[in-house]
């Protein structure tokens, strides 16, 4: 049974689609699988999602902005690491959704059973 929803306030309704435009892009997302394990540097990020420097630290400052991400400074190296591991829990439950989805979906391609 769902969570039943209490009313929000438009100003709670303008923040949750805020944090929800921050993950609408797939470059986004890409960098959070990637620190899913741990802290790594701006060079790391992209070497590992093949983005240009450019484009991850775009994503980067807006992941930031949003309190999604944290960063700190090593020397000439700034390190990224998840500053809300809840963020987490929301991609879970948007991927359970989707399996759920397609599943139901793949079962009416799928042959009928032969009756009896």
């Amino acid at each position: 049974m769902a969570k039943a929803l209490h009313a929000l306030s438009d100003e709670a309704i303008e923040l949750i689609a805020a944090r929800f435009r921050v993950l609408g892009e797939p470059s986004r997302l890409r960098i959070l699988q990637s620190l899913r394990n741990g802290e790594l540097n701006v060079s790391q990020l992209v070497e590992v999602t093949g983005s240009t420097q450019g484009n991850t630290s775009r994503h980067l400052q807006a992941l930031a902005d949003a309190a999604i991400l944290g960063r700190r400074r090593e020397g000439s190296n700034v390190f990224y690491y998840i500053a809300d591991p809840g963020i987490f829990d929301l991609c879970e439950t948007v991927c359970g959704s989707l399996q759920r989805q397609i599943q139901s979906r793949a079962r009416a391609f799928s042959p009928a059973s032969p009756k009896a």
